[in-house]
């Protein structure tokens, strides 16, 4: 296994939430020599800082100031989403029925349900704690640890099972069960007490007051293949492009003319309307700070440095299935380990025009990666990513891509470690 596999497996099995996602990303920075600012403090930049804000705790914006002026030299960006589809629990979860303890939850994004059914499954997020008049604190947990599961049905009870298709309704049919029930059943909040305290945190049930939780699979990501060409994980979409905008990021070289920014937005497999989303005012707020800290006087220079700037919206992209051949564009099926996808929608799914993506094309080209290209079928609904949003937000150019993978949405996702090396090698040439 390569050093970058390897890092890059640590990385998704360090990231169960986008709240620890956006920590991991600041732990490799910070690694790196990156200071962290807060939103609400003044910041004093200068060529050469090399800085980090997050927002909301699930969304993070690093960037690497110039040595030039952005008015003069542009901004040169890289966008994903820490987020991924799963099962949150809600506020009142704990049910008990039929003899079991189970947990109330609800689907987050486009979730493949039945790959949920029948996994080792943990929870992980924010708790958020508050004592008094005091403002709550948030605290990360991780239970990781086998606690929750959600049963199939026997076939012996679902005859039809295999000619039909399995059918899930998210109400009734995805609760998982995590004890059974007692004179004095234990809650989810009993159980968020016990795992604080033996965190270094003690806490009274009553001083709980909420909780961003997700479940997700214990089972840690691995490669397979009889080359070792594949990887396994969860959360490859899109926590790959996170992994390889941090780390192209943390060791991009120095002096260089631009201005170099990665934004990890949340919320993007819900729609990115929220205040850390990619609709949210985050990046253009940050893009502003850094031009008027370089050049106050010039009242256009934040218009003259967006004109000046380019985007990358990273998102993991569909590779053409063996099973499924039927549902992809025939001159655009992308394959794995064949580089990273230059993804492009007329009617703007993807922000993807002529002019970006002879530049991302050109970019390739310049350090010898193979390009590949994805259309959806003309008779099929075109998923979408943050780089229309932040196209016509900010105005930035931008192009669409990401690395080929099956079983999007899945569960266990699947992808090609070839393909994480080539990303790399593009990332690295972009801020070289």
């Amino acid at each position: 296994m390569s050093e970058l596999v390897a890092s890059l497996i640590s990385y998704l099995d360090a990231s169960p939430t986008p709240y620890h996602a956006a920590a991991e990303s600041a732990r490799i920075l910070s690694n790196a020599g990156f200071v962290s600012l807060e939103e609400h403090e003044r910041w004093t930049l200068e060529p050469g800082l090399r800085a980090y804000t997050t927002r909301g705790g699930t969304s993070l914006i690093a960037f690497i100031c110039g040595e030039k002026t952005p008015t003069e030299s542009g901004f040169l960006a890289i966008g994903a989403h820490t987020d991924s589809p799963n099962l949150r629990i809600k506020p009142s979860p704990d049910v008990n029925r039929y003899g079991y303890r189970q947990l109330g939850v609800e689907a987050y994004g486009g979730v493949l349900l039945s790959t949920w059914l029948d996994r080792d499954l943990s929870l992980a997020g924010r708790v958020n704690i508050a004592r008094g008049r005091a403002l709550p604190t948030g605290l990360l947990v991780d239970l990781a640890r086998p606690l929750l599961r959600v049963p199939n049905l026997a076939i012996h009870l679902n005859r039809n099972v295999n000619s039909d298709g399995l059918v899930l309704n998210a109400q009734s049919h995805l609760a998982p069960i995590f004890g059974l029930s007692s004179e004095e059943p234990e809650s989810l909040r009993d159980l968020l007490v016990d795992e604080l305290a033996a965190r270094g945190a003690p806490a009274r049930p009553d001083d709980i007051v909420s909780w961003d939780l997700s479940l997700y699979d214990v089972q840690g990501a691995t490669v397979s293949g009889a080359s070792s060409e594949f990887l396994h994980s969860a959360r490859l979409d899109n926590l790959a492009s996170c992994f390889a905008a941090t780390q192209a990021l943390a060791k991009a070289p120095q002096p260089h003319a631009a201005t170099r920014v990665i934004a990890l937005y949340d919320h993007e497999e819900v729609g990115s309307r929220s205040a850390q989303g990619a609709y949210s005012p985050f990046l253009r707020q940050v893009l502003e700070r850094i031009a008027q800290a370089s050049d106050a006087a010039d009242a256009e220079g934040f218009m003259r440095a967006i004109a000046r700037s380019f985007l990358i919206s990273a998102d993991m992209a569909h590779a053409i299935h063996p099973n499924y051949a039927d549902r992809h564009e025939p001159n655009h099926a992308p394959v794995l380990g064949g580089g990273p996808v230059l993804k492009t929608n007329v009617n703007q799914a993807y922000a993807t025009d002529g002019e970006s993506a002879a530049r991302f094309a050109a970019l390739c080209r310049d350090v010898e990666v193979p390009l590949q290209h994805f259309v959806v079928r003309s008779d099929l609904p075109c998923g979408s990513t943050i780089g229309p949003i932040s196209a016509a937000q900010i105005g930035l150019r931008t192009v669409d891509i990401g690395n080929p993978m099956l079983s999007m949405h899945s569960i266990r996702e699947l992808a090609s470690t070839a393909d994480a090396a080539m990303l790399e090698r593009v990332f690295d040439a972009y801020f070289g």
